[in-house]
């Protein structure tokens, strides 16, 4: 049986990016077999306008299952996903359909609120709490964590990539955020 991990990037934070490059690296490093997203065709200035946030995760969502759909999920021991903001609304839905949905573990890198609209199984999630995508301060994605017990690591004065104006220290919660991405691929 394999291990399988798939990488659902976002909008602009494709996976070539800092959280998506180095999680892939860390999944090659041990043994899984890799899927990324590489959607696109989105429509300008999504950010603050539902209607265009929804056509995106159609979008996603519809290129995500149609490159799914010849996944053989019972084939697999250990399923990952991956996501990063948009992606992880599209990793939810994916997972809370599957039949396969309790061996799903997700770890979500700046997810929106949407994300928790869907059921899905075990993860880990990563958010800034200087965030515009999700009301910087005044944020839900931590309660909505604690509603479901999932580890949510705030990262302080951190906007939607991880990041601050502090590049040094960006790298330092880069480095902590994969050290706690890495611990959380290691559980089965």
């Amino acid at each position: 049986m394999k291990k399988l991990a798939i990488f659902f990037p976002g909008i602009g934070y494709t996976a070539d990016k800092p959280l998506m490059y180095f999680s892939r690296r860390l999944a090659v490093t041990h043994g899984y077999e890799i899927l990324t997203m590489d959607y696109s065709g989105f429509p300008p200035k999504v950010k603050g306008d539902r209607s265009r946030m929804e056509e995106s995760f159609a979008i996603a969502y519809a290129y995500a299952c149609e490159k799914l759909s010849g996944v053989d999920w019972t084939a697999c021991k250990d399923i990952l996903f991956v996501g990063k903001s948009i992606g992880t609304i599209v990793a939810a839905k994916i997972a809370s359909d599957s039949a396969v949905r309790d061996r799903i573990r997700m770890v979500m890198y700046t997810p929106l609120e949407d994300t928790f609209a869907y059921e899905f199984g075990s993860a880990i999630c990563f958010t800034g709490d200087d965030d515009p995508w999700v009301g910087k301060k005044k944020s839900q994605i931590r309660a909505l964590c604690a509603a479901r017990d999932i580890p949510c690591m705030v990262v302080p004065e951190a906007n939607h990539s991880l990041e601050s104006e502090d590049v040094i220290g960006d790298m330092k919660t880069l480095r902590k955020v994969m050290k706690e991405t890495e611990q959380f691929m290691r559980q089965l």
